[in-house]
């Protein structure tokens, strides 16, 4: 019954991923892609550790079973960090170099006219 629960978790988690792969791949532009990449994943990680956590704690092999799940959350949060700290870098570099597709949704529509935006603060 535990296995069944454990490859349950496993798709589940291996679903979100892949949705968020097809997201980084679909969306027109970087804050969706962004979006898509830190949401999906993140909760795809999740589900994996879960069921990593279900299988350690059902089945303590040698080494105690609070030691690893406590390596494991401590991996998924870690993962969640990086992940915030990735995505909030590449977005703010890509709107101070104003990335077309990153400043805003369709402003590389050819039919748009008019001159590029400038940064804030900056000697214009």
């Amino acid at each position: 019954m535990i296995d069944v629960v454990v490859i349950g978790l496993l798709a589940v988690g291996a679903c979100f991923v892949v949705v968020g792969t097809v997201g980084l791949l679909r969306f027109p532009d970087l804050p969706t892609r962004l979006h898509a990449v830190a949401k999906a994943d993140n909760l795809g990680l999740g589900f994996i550790v879960l069921a990593l956590v279900v299988d350690t704690v059902a089945r303590p092999g040698d080494a105690s079973p609070l030691g690893v799940v406590l390596k494991l959350v401590l991996i998924w949060i870690l993962a969640l960090v990086g992940s915030a700290a990735n995505s909030h870098l590449l977005a703010g570099h890509a709107r101070q170099r104003e990335v077309p597709d990153a400043v805003e949704p369709g402003s590389n529509d050819p039919a748009r006219s008019g001159p590029r935006r400038r940064r804030r603060g900056g000697d214009a």
